[in-house]
């Protein structure tokens, strides 16, 4: 079994853990799609850009964690910096700087405004791309600014 596998399905058995937080900003059906569909949105923009797929799918993978085991939008990313060092511990496939590298492209993708490591951008893309694709609203001007130059750079003139 790969690693993008492994982790997704032990991600799976952690949102089960979760879903009896009765007072969810995103429905828990959601965050397991938006897992899925980020991650593979992650792959092929990695092999666009010549950075590793596989770590690409994992932090997309990860990336809204904090919304998992809090239940709320705010601060969520934030808040899944620590549960997500912890996760990844627990799995025992990362090194300590993986770990970290992971854990700061979940801590980091909402803030969709400012240029991080390589990793962080094709988290950030992902997810707006992402949300975009099933009709999330993008409600703050760098994330609708940010699908725009994902779109061009997939070849696309415009949003349909």
């Amino acid at each position: 079994m790969n690693k993008i596998l492994l982790v997704q399905s032990k991600l799976l058995n952690k949102i089960n853990q979760y879903k009896h937080i009765a007072e969810r900003d995103y429905p828990i059906e959601w965050e397991k799609i938006h897992m899925a569909s980020c991650a593979k949105i992650g792959l092929l923009l990695a092999a666009k850009r010549n950075i590793e797929p596989e770590m690409a799918a994992i932090a997309c993978s990860l990336h809204d964690y904090g919304r998992i085991v809090t239940g709320k939008q705010a601060y969520h990313a934030v808040n899944g910096y620590e549960p997500v060092k912890e996760f990844l511990a627990e799995i025992g496939l990362f090194t300590n700087d993986e770990i970290e590298k992971l854990a700061q492209a979940v801590k980091n993708h909402s803030n969709k405004h400012v240029v991080g490591t390589p990793l962080e951008e094709i988290v950030k893309d992902a997810d707006v791309l992402d949300c975009y694709q099933y009709g999330d609203e993008l409600e703050r001007p760098e994330q609708r600014e940010r699908l725009k130059k994902v779109i061009a750079e997939l070849g696309y003139s415009e949003l349909s």
